[in-house]
């Protein structure tokens, strides 16, 4: 894969924009509307490969998607595939169907990219199974995910984890149960689908965490989709490593669930300032305002690693200028994300002249307090690091080539472009 060069911007920046549309609510919103008998509106839908891979895979089913909707003939008669259904690089795709697929009368396998046919799948099965479906995965809990759905029955359960991902799954196989299911889970996931279920008439909450999915048709729905927090992260993590720089995000999820990086590059010493200016289907939206200053260790524990797991590479990058120590730990998910973000990080922060060493769960970065010295970093095939990688040259006294950089198009195709351009907007 091709390499790509960032510089340093040439001055502080000031900057105001939109972000590309939510990458986690995308794939619910594609997968409820085709679960849905008729024709749903999606505006927002982010960009990016993940998302084709979920597109992809409904039309194997026998679900329309074009630019102005999704045209769908219901779950309840969804088509057989006659073979198997790619995820590409997308868990949140293969999770997801797994669980729309329980109910369904049909057998399914579900793989992916190597990368994905690497990633533990073996959560799933226990909880799709305590509602009457058959889900076999391999010997090392990996893909391929084979799905035998028939007649659900609803139940209730708790999930060791706070995973977003398996409390979804579990919903879209709830909804089509004879009786109700209640799903419990510790906290710090996001609640996109809970949210989305309530306002759907679909559910509603028990408890802070415990939700009760009340199983039925999912009506034809016009999903707004606000942009993508964890796109937001690197722009507002660019303009908190540039003194005297600042950031305007607009409309973008403000789910507590999504919002952890926010919240520690706040407690880093950055002035974050946050207003929610509307809602999506119960989920808040608004705008957040990023302005640079002296930045400080932090230690990062759960449920907030949780909420920021996706960002913590970023975070990295962050404290590797810091003055003191950032330890990051209860983060032992990021070895088996799309690389083992926990070497990648390590091996980043390293390449670029930084001080970092790996735990089982996190890593700690011992900040240099300046800027770093510049590098090559070896993305390896990793959306999130390359991203992170590219945003570290705000902070660097000389390039910083990204090895492998077109993994940012799994989720965002167009971040480089979008970071040149906030890097050259004038005070």
């Amino acid at each position: 894969m091709p390499d790509a060069d960032f510089l340093p911007p040439a001055r502080p920046f000031s900057a105001s924009t939109t972000l590309p549309g939510d990458k986690s609510m995308s794939h619910r919103a594609l997968v409820l509307a085709a679960m849905a008998h008729g024709s749903s509106r999606i505006a927002g839908l982010a960009p990016g490969d993940d998302v084709r891979s979920t597109t992809a895979a409904l039309a194997r089913l026998g679900v329309t998607v074009t630019p102005e909707g999704v045209s769908s003939p219901g779950v309840m008669d969804w088509t057989e595939p006659d073979g198997p259904l790619d995820a590409g690089n997308s868990g949140t795709t293969l999770r997801l169907l797994a669980g729309a697929l329980s109910g369904r009368p049909f057998t399914v396998t579900l793989i992916g990219d190597p990368s994905l046919m690497r990633r533990p799948m073996r959560r799933l099965v226990d909880p799709l199974a305590a509602l009457g479906a058959s889900v076999a995965v391999s010997v090392e809990g990996t893909p391929p995910v084979v799905v035998r759905g028939g007649a659900l029955r609803g139940t209730s359960l708790t999930l060791d984890l706070p995973s977003a991902q398996v409390r979804t799954a579990v919903s879209l196989a709830a909804l089509q149960a004879e009786g109700t299911t209640t799903i419990d889970s510790p906290p710090g996931f996001r609640d996109h689908t809970e949210r989305w279920l309530a306002s759907l008439g679909l559910g509603r909450w028990i408890t802070s965490t415990a939700f009760r999915v009340e199983p039925g048709p999912v009506p034809p729905t016009a999903f707004e989709l606000p942009g993508d927090p964890s796109s937001a992260a690197y722009l507002a993590a660019a303009a908190a490593l540039v003194p005297g720089s600042d950031i305007h995000l607009r409309g973008i999820s403000l789910n507590p669930g999504r919002t952890g990086f926010f919240d520690i590059l706040e407690s880093m010493g950055a002035i974050v300032v946050r207003s929610v200016t509307g809602a999506a289907h119960g989920d808040p939206v608004g705008d957040v305002t990023v302005r640079a200053a002296s930045l400080r260790g932090v230690h990062i524990r759960a449920p907030l690693a949780l909420r920021a797991v996706d960002e913590l590479p970023l975070v990295a990058v962050l404290a590797g200028v810091a003055s003191g120590e950032t330890e990051v730990r209860d983060a032992a998910e990021l070895g088996a994300k799309e690389s083992d973000r926990i070497a990648t990080t390590v091996a980043m922060i390293r390449a670029l002249g930084g001080s970092a060493t790996a735990h089982e769960d996190g890593f700690t970065v011992s900040g240099l307090g300046g800027p770093y010295a510049g590098g090559v970093v070896d993305a390896a095939g990793d959306h999130r690091i390359a991203m992170a990688a590219a945003t570290a040259a705000a902070a660097g006294r000389s390039p910083v080539t990204v090895r492998g950089f077109d993994a940012v198009d799994v989720s965002w195709p167009g971040f480089r472009e979008t970071l040149e351009a906030t890097w050259s907007s004038s005070r």
